[in-house]
């Protein structure tokens, strides 16, 4: 009787490998570079430059209180041995007043840039997949992974020139 149920489950489990095995070879799997994709886009970089002149006028204050700041630091360090006490004071109040504002711009500034970029890599990263679920429709693929987490994968299975072709038709 023992002999038996040993039979029974090495046969179900010879049975259900042997079918797992013959669905894995029926299923046909893409590989993209999404990142690849990304960048190759020309809206990738249209979208940089627009978040650039977006904040262009805060960045250039930052820049300005940072050079203010250097030149007053630099002016201190160089003439500290002719400056009256007073003089001295004036320059050191100047360079820490430069510093709290910097510090008070710098932080917000660098999240709302962040932010954006986000919010614009977000649109383009869902136009993506909208591009990669049609083409890997399109031609019954059954699964479709990321190139970067695959460590081999036959060219043919590589869509990422379809979908950059797809994006191409929607704009």
């Amino acid at each position: 009787m023992k002999q038996l149920a040993k039979y029974a489950i090495a046969s179900a489990m010879l049975g259900s490998a042997m079918f797992s095995s013959a669905a894995m070879a029926e299923q046909k799997i893409g590989v993209v570079n999404v990142q690849g994709i990304f960048q190759a886009l020309p809206q990738a970089a249209e979208i940089q430059n627009a978040i650039s002149m977006e904040f262009k006028e805060q960045v250039d204050e930052v820049n300005m209180l940072q050079r203010d700041g250097q030149l007053y630091a630099e002016k201190l360090q160089r003439d500290a041995a002719t400056m009256s006490a007073t003089e001295k004071k004036e320059l050191e109040e100047k360079i820490l007043t430069v510093r709290e504002q910097l510090s008070q711009k710098v932080q917000p500034l660098q999240q709302n840039i962040e932010r954006r970029q986000n919010e614009e890599r977000n649109k383009i990263l869902a136009l993506i997949k909208q591009a990669i679920d049609s083409v890997a429709a399109d031609n019954d693929y059954d699964l479709v992974l990321d190139a970067p987490a695959v460590v081999y994968a036959d060219e043919s299975n590589d869509l990422s020139q379809k979908v950059l072709d797809q994006l191409s038709k929607l704009n």
